[in-house]
């Protein structure tokens, strides 16, 4: 159990630099900064904070998997991250972009991925 716990933390955390690294520039640019950054730096930008949703995402994914001694499976690691990667795109849309809107198509969508996740971890026989 600390292991699955452990493991769902690292991919929030690595989560939440993804989602600056891919979104965060947009913010940048309504708060004044980095407007007049050329997009090569903007991407350098970009991949320095992807660099570091990789020193999360990795350890979760080698801690996590099951033939490394933890409780998921890829498919079930892989159900889990973009569970959470939507989660946390979310908290960040709704906190940083205030503009955007949730709609109830979205809402549909996240709840057809908490059944995958669900579907992901039902017994399999066979």
């Amino acid at each position: 159990m600390k292991t699955a716990l452990f493991t769902v933390l690292l991919l929030i955390i690595s989560n939440v630099f993804m989602t600056f690294a891919w979104y965060g520039h947009l913010k940048m640019k309504t708060m004044g900064i980095g407007t007049n950054w050329p997009l090569i730096v903007v991407i350098l930008v970009s991949w320095g904070m992807a660099l570091l949703e990789y020193c999360f995402m990795v350890p979760a994914n080698k801690i996590g998997f099951h033939e490394n001694g933890g409780p998921f499976s890829l498919f079930q690691l892989k159900i889990i991250q973009e569970v959470i990667s939507l989660t946390v795109f979310t908290v960040v849309a709704m906190i940083c972009f205030q503009g955007e809107k949730i709609h109830w198509n979205h809402v549909a969508s996240f709840i057809c991925l908490m059944a995958a996740v669900t579907f992901a971890f039902l017994p399999v026989k066979g």
